[in-house]
């Protein structure tokens, strides 16, 4: 991995929220990369339940003053970094006051959705393109971790395609467990129609559902990492019937040659 440039974009990341699955393996991953001699940006929602001051969160003023325009609506973006204690690991968080204000991540206090999950998603994806774009920081891999990041290999391979910076970068998803039951909003389709993208390229979001979401960024990825034990079936023949390389569950403890050997043999090929 030395010199490869690799970015990092999840839903999750500890130490900044509780720790599960994709929330730890957000963090086992570029911390491998880091210690492999990789480059690393990684990139997350700043969500109103993460302590900016025990975090040390600050804005980066050169970076935020942007707005970007969700479903016609004129959406400011706001960038804060963080560092990792012990690791020199610096985080940039995704943030905007209508969005990521509430004290939750996905659900209220009640356990639903928040009803606007779906434009969340879409502000976070364009939110990272856009900010890497700033940085002029042109990465070799992508790497998505979380539901709420799904979306990228979309936006990147539809509204950036002409984008030079991430012209030979190629697209890794992590695909974890079904982690929320139900659907997002119904018109979620057309807010990313709104984006210059067809109807006809989203049409399985027509049921905006865990499953549906996770096969539109792997339709969009370069490679798939199956990064639990077990993935909803539907999912896992939706992958099994793609012809990209796959990388099967590994353990924590078995993880990072595994992973670097997959980057390095059949992402960086």
């Amino acid at each position: 991995m030395n010199g490869k440039k690799i970015l990092f974009v999840s839903s999750e990341l500890v130490p900044y929220l509780p720790e599960n699955e994709v929330s730890l393996m957000s963090y086992e991953t570029p911390k491998m990369v880091n210690g492999n001699g990789g480059q690393i940006r990684i990139f997350m929602p700043r969500y109103g339940n993460i302590n900016e001051r025990r975090h040390q969160l600050h804005e980066v003023i050169r970076l935020s003053g942007m707005n970007l325009v969700i479903n016609d609506m004129d959406m400011p973006l706001i960038i804060k970094v963080a560092s990792i204690p012990k690791e020199r690991i610096q985080v940039y968080f995704i943030d905007n006051d209508e969005y990521f204000k509430r004290k939750g991540t996905f659900l209220d206090k009640e356990g639903n959705l928040f009803p606007d999950n779906d434009q969340r998603a879409i502000f976070f994806a364009k939110g990272v393109v856009e900010t890497v774009k700033k940085l002029n920081w042109n990465p070799d891999i992508i790497h998505v971790h979380g539901w709420l990041a799904s979306l990228l290999p979309l936006y990147l391979r539809k509204l950036y395609a002409d984008e030079p910076l991430f012209a030979d970068s190629k697209i890794v998803t992590s695909v974890y467990k079904k982690s929320f039951e139900g659907e997002l909003d119904q018109d979620m389709v057309k807010k990313i129609a709104f984006d210059g993208i067809s109807q006809e390229s989203i049409s399985q979001l027509a049921e905006p559902n865990y499953n549906n979401l996770l096969k539109v960024a792997v339709d969009y990825s370069d490679a798939i990492i199956l990064a639990s034990e077990e993935i909803p079936e539907d999912l896992q023949n939706h992958i099994s019937n793609l012809e990209k390389p796959v990388l099967p569950y590994v353990s924590l403890q078995e993880f990072e040659e595994a992973y670097a050997n997959f980057y390095n043999t059949e992402v960086l090929k």
